[in-house]
């Protein structure tokens, strides 16, 4: 009987502003649907930015070392307005979210928000897109392309993928990480009435003409569903973010000597935590024998190090600047429990970043702050991996931190026992990626 030969790969396109060298969450999305996809019979060619003229907020040069062998990634030039930013402000890093979170603001920074939200539609990374097309173009003349995938944010990728598939008529898949013109902090690029029309009718074209939309949450597809009554609910797919089992092969040591709290990624203000700070006071009040620490692992903004201040917690207080993805896993099989916090934001219900499905293969209990009843309070429900607190909920907040210090006085280890979180594997949820694109 002769055996089955090579799985015959269809060749596909992946266009994504956001690729090794840069850091984020957005970056593991795509870098793992492109590490799984040929075990589904999928070969995906990258079009990405050139690294050294992108404008990336964080570096992660490990990253690079992921890349799988033999795919092929193009880089191509862009156009962009942030080193000008950068020049006139005086500021050295590249503002999240397109100037959205540059916090206390000097007059500088408003006009060039403003310009952000009316000169620069749907976001300033739009000057990419005449060169991702043109690599996209080239690609598709020279190889069976059957199929495109454009990733975002930035949502002026999804552009791209439209007038792909205006031209060649190919399938064409758009991955939106995040909401559009319903992103928490919309209102605050202060539009005009003309660039809002504009955005919104951009964002209403995708929806319509991809033949799949893919987003992480329910209450995403919610938001989406609502934009166009030509919108048939059932091409807008929820594949949410996840874990690789591959990174977490580091053995879990939590500290026999301190209950260690442990946050990463970025935090500001919008996480509204107030809340947590003051019960994690007062649990260290009535637990006056046992040591803590509470330990934030990249970006923490001048006003939450102000409120952990005024709570009374500087002094347990450890502030690690960005690190390497790596490195972020082992600060997490380190820790006795992990924080986390959803931004106190409209529309906040159905996000869910790549950090929940992480801090779930970290097998540690989660508090959360954040909606009651959202997309994250139910995974952790079903997973049975922690708790969300409601901002306001202190007494609760105190009484499951009290519960967690009890027992960490008998057993250091906190661990939890093995708990339903495989569906969330990258590799399982490349599958459901896969199936869009061969189908």
């Amino acid at each position: 009987m002769k055996s089955a030969g090579p799985l015959s790969l269809q060749d596909a396109l992946l266009i994504t502003y956001y690729w090794p060298p840069s850091g984020g969450a957005g970056v593991q999305r795509c870098l793992k649907f492109v590490k799984h996809l040929p075990e589904f019979g999928v070969q995906p060619t990258v079009i990405t930015v050139d690294a050294q003229q992108a404008s990336y907020p964080v570096l992660d040069q490990t990253l690079l070392a992921e890349v799988p062998d033999g795919v092929r990634v193009i880089r191509t030039a862009t156009r962009e307005p942030f080193e000008f930013y950068k020049k006139i402000t005086g500021k050295k890093d590249i503002p999240f979210g397109g100037f959205a979170n540059t916090g206390q603001e000097t007059w500088k920074q408003k006009l060039f928000k403003f310009l952000r939200g009316n000169l620069f539609i749907p976001d300033p990374r739009v000057g990419w897109n005449r060169y991702a097309f043109a690599a996209a173009k080239k690609v598709i003349q020279q190889q069976q392309i059957k199929a495109v995938v454009t990733s975002s944010p930035p949502h002026s990728t999804q552009l791209v993928g439209l007038k792909l598939k205006k031209q060649f008529g190919l399938k064409w898949i758009a991955d939106m990480r995040d909401p559009w013109t319903d992103i928490y902090y919309y209102q605050d690029l202060n539009h005009t009435a003309l660039a809002q029309k504009l955005d919104a009718r951009y964002e209403r074209e995708v929806l319509e003409q991809a033949d799949a939309v893919v987003v992480v949450s329910e209450d995403m597809k919610r938001l989406f569903l609502n934009k166009s009554v030509s919108v048939d609910p059932k091409k807008i797919h929820v594949i949410p973010n996840g874990y690789d089992e591959a990174d977490f092969t580091h053995p879990s040591t939590p500290s026999t000597e301190e209950f260690v709290i442990t946050y990463t990624g970025t935090i500001t203000e919008a996480y509204n935590v107030e809340g947590f700070f003051q019960a994690l006071c007062e649990t260290m009040t009535r637990n006056p024998l046992l040591r803590y620490r509470l330990r934030f692992v990249g970006k923490v903004s001048a006003e939450i190090k102000r409120q952990i201040e005024n709570a009374g917690l500087p002094l347990i207080t450890e502030y690690i600047d960005y690190v390497p993805h790596d490195a972020s896993i082992k600060y997490l099989m380190a820790s006795t429990v992990l924080f986390m916090a959803i931004p106190d934001v409209p529309n906040n219900f159905g996000i869910l970043t790549g950090k929940l499905f992480e801090y779930l293969a970290a097998n540690k209990p989660i508090i959360c702050v954040g909606p009651i009843n959202g997309d994250a309070d139910k995974i952790l429900d079903e997973c049975g991996a922690g708790r969300v607190f409601h901002y306001s909920g202190f007494e609760l907040m105190l009484d499951y931190l009290m519960q967690l210090s009890k027992t960490w006085k008998i057993n250091p280890n906190l661990d939890l026992p093995i708990i339903n979180y495989t569906q969330y594997s990258r590799r399982s949820l490349t599958e459901q990626l896969a199936k869009l694109i061969v189908q």
